[in-house]
């Protein structure tokens, strides 16, 4: 990820997911939960940005197991940096429109 990009709030909270293994499912679940349901993810949305992170290396399918058809996705180091950085610019956001609108 550059310097200066923004996530979007749905890869934001499929990555904030990720942090925990989970299956799509499940993802889709934590999001809706974590973003007091602004945020819904429809199956084939979350499954085509799952294959984007997986591409970037934000994110790795962890292998299936024999008895199971459910795929479980977990972040990798560097998705957990790029989860890192966009924590802190949000952080820095609500900081400075806090301290704008106290001296408003």
């Amino acid at each position: 990820m550059a310097e200066g990009f923004a996530l979007t709030e749905s890869t934001y909270y499929i990555l904030l997911s990720l942090v925990r293994a989970r299956h799509g499912y499940g993802i889709m679940q934590q999001t809706e939960e974590l973003s007091n349901g602004r945020v819904r993810l429809a199956a084939g949305t979350l499954y085509g940005a799952l294959s984007g992170l997986c591409e970037k290396g934000w994110i790795v399918q962890l292998p299936i197991e024999a008895d199971s058809r459910r795929k479980e996705y977990k972040l990798t180091e560097k998705g957990m940096q790029v989860l890192c950085r966009e924590v802190d610019r949000l952080k820095e956001l609500a900081e400075n429109g806090e301290k704008i609108l106290k001296e408003g």
